[in-house]
């Protein structure tokens, strides 16, 4: 088995994670995203989408972070808790993965990752939108009292969840004091958690370098995102 990935990103991270955590051995192909490996003719063979990650296993390739994590488990561990099998407790955990990827994610993709990888700035709407997006997550672990994000015990839902939040604590965005249990969830995982922390902090801490000092992405030719310009060296 296969993960083309690169070492930062919150979807390469979460697959990453549930790899360790089910104890599946496979070979991590580190994607060279600045020199945009991803966007080659090889690469789209596997993903047209031109997106990381993607899973070969076996000449068979998954793209969609949350397809590959459902699909681990589905094959590899039918039976494990954290994809669990009864209908109602895998839709909250199929629901948590929705809402990241379609909710929560986005938005601290724009508000955090577009502006140090791009040519973005962060702006009043972007973190009103980031905020909405928190406020609702707030509100799901309130209302579901749970320890995790979809049950008591661990499940897939908690790996994309918290590298997504990683990247808020990347930039020292301050989750805690707003959304309280949002950060409580946050630290419990990475307390209790420490061997499937450390893959996400070795991401969180290149994307805090990358904060303060952005990577020259001039050699990239991206198909939606404007490239940041580069001072000329004197």
């Amino acid at each position: 088995m296969k993960l083309y990935a690169v070492s930062d990103g919150p979807p390469s991270l979460a697959v990453r994670m549930a790899l360790q955590a089910l104890n599946i051995p496979y070979e991590h192909i580190s994607v060279d995203y600045g020199k945009g490996e991803h966007m080659t003719e090889a690469y789209e063979k596997m993903n047209p989408q031109k997106e990381i990650p993607v899973l070969d296993d076996d000449g068979f390739f998954l793209s969609e972070s949350n397809a590959i994590l459902q699909y681990l488990c589905d094959k590899y561990a039918p039976t494990n808790a954290l994809y669990p099998t009864d209908p109602k407790e895998r839709a909250v955990v199929n629901h948590r993965l929705c809402f990241n990827q379609a909710f929560l994610y986005p938005q601290i993709s724009a508000y955090v990752m577009a502006p140090i990888f791009f040519d973005y700035q962060r702006t009043e709407m972007g973190l009103k939108k980031l905020n909405i997006a928190l406020a609702a997550f707030e509100t799901y672990l309130q209302r579901g009292g749970m320890k995790y994000a979809a049950s008591n015990g661990l499940t897939i839902a908690d790996f994309p969840l918290v590298t997504s939040v990683m990247c808020l604590e990347a930039i020292a965005f301050d989750v805690r004091t707003r959304y309280p249990t949002v950060y409580e969830w946050y630290a419990g995982f990475k307390r209790d958690h420490p061997e499937l922390w450390s893959i996400a902090a070795q991401g969180m801490e290149e994307i805090a370098e990358f904060e303060k000092n952005p990577p020259d992405l001039s050699g990239m030719v991206h198909p939606i995102h404007p490239i940041r310009k580069q001072a000329a060296k004197k």
